[in-house]
């Protein structure tokens, strides 16, 4: 398993709009996504703790590593 990155909300959104999620609602950033049906929230902070992106990670249906490779 690869080491977690240390990024912004930002860069996590523009990572996870490449596996078909979009922005739903811009106040801290809600992220849906179609098919499978998903929905998640992420913070607009300048860095994301490790624990909140793993949960977002795993939340997503990804490896840390499919993850790491759509930054």
């Amino acid at each position: 398993m690869s080491k977690l990155p240390v990024i912004s909300g930002k860069k996590c959104v523009q990572a996870l709009s490449k596996i078909g999620f979009v922005i739903k609602s811009q106040q801290g950033s809600i992220l849906v996504r179609i098919e499978p049906k998903t929905r998640l929230s992420v913070p607009n902070h300048k860095e994301l703790d490790k624990g909140t992106l793993r949960a977002i990670i795993r939340q997503a249906g990804l490896t840390v590593d499919e993850f790491i490779n759509l930054l």
